[in-house]
């Protein structure tokens, strides 16, 4: 019995890639943090934040793997997913999407009146994502916006305003998502020419679609930079923002249109070290000073 619901909590984990958490959760984080230098909050208003992020990005990978079910069984790449594969029932994935999006608007609820409010069309964009390669090319300009809204609602759950720093904070995680998901859409090309499936480099080739992957990181590291004077940010935060920079550049140069053998490498790893950096240096620089 035991095992058995471990084993069925390893599908859940795998079927919405847990591990990528990693790649947005340090942004929400790290605008926590900076928002505590003015609006201390409590450990429960910081479980309630882990509590928001992980039931909204875990509502939102599981919806999109039932909405691409049928386009991941006729792809080589996704066939071995969870539900073409028949490891989990649709039945079973929304069960599991409906308990993650409550989870979501619980610990909204929990944190404040406006952010319960927000919690909907939060919810909304992020299951819309899923719709959007069925009919424009920038599907990855929107899901960059819809992870983009992580580090604003934790500023919002615990400031409950805006702030210049926060939003270049979000903008540069708009731009980092979109600029990395077009590098990932390159193993598709073909598939989804031949589904009409719509992304950048299927429709604009994969060297185009580099460059302007390559110009979006450009734009993340200014946005990042942003949050320097944007925040009165300790000087050492610079020399983690560095190492971003490097990091984005050695990305750019592993993935090449004519070689995509370093693409899990440059997703997986490089991305998940650019995000805990940016945490890392958040942190730092918020102790010295």
């Amino acid at each position: 019995m035991i095992e058995n619901i471990k084993e069925k909590v390893l599908v859940y984990g795998r079927m919405i890639k847990f591990s990528h958490t990693l790649f947005a959760l340090p942004f929400a984080l790290s605008a926590a943090v900076l928002a505590f230098e003015t609006h201390p909050f409590s450990f429960w208003a910081l479980f309630w934040i882990l509590g928001a992020m992980v039931g909204a990005r875990s509502a939102a990978m599981g919806f999109n793997r039932i909405v691409d079910a049928g386009i991941d069984k006729k792809n080589q790449r996704t066939a071995s997913r969870e539900i073409p594969s028949n490891a989990l029932s649709k039945k079973e994935a929304y069960g599991f999407v409906l308990a993650s999006s409550l989870l979501f608007i619980l610990s909204a609820a929990m944190l404040s009146r406006l952010c319960f409010i927000l919690s909907f069309p939060v919810l909304f964009f992020l299951f819309f994502y899923s719709y959007t390669k069925r009919f424009t090319r920038y599907c990855h300009l929107f899901l960059g916006f819809a992870i983009s809204l992580a580090p604003i609602g934790a500023w919002v759950a615990i400031t409950g305003t805006l702030s210049a720093g926060v939003v270049f904070l979000s903008l540069g995680l708009l731009t980092y998502i979109a600029g990395f998901d077009i590098l990932y859409a390159c193993q598709d090309i073909d598939f989804d020419k031949k589904e009409g499936l719509f992304s950048l480099p299927s429709v604009m080739g994969p060297e185009k679609a580099m460059k302007i992957s390559a110009v979006l990181h450009g734009v993340s590291f200014l946005f990042l930079s942003a949050m320097y004077p944007g925040f009165g940010m300790h000087p050492v935060f610079l020399i983690f923002l560095a190492v971003i920079g490097v990091l984005l550049v050695i990305e750019h140069y592993l993935v090449r249109p004519d070689d995509l053998t370093h693409i899990h490498t440059a997703f997986f790893h490089i991305n998940s070290l650019i995000s805990v950096l940016l945490l890392a240096g958040v942190l730092t620089q918020g102790l010295l000073k």
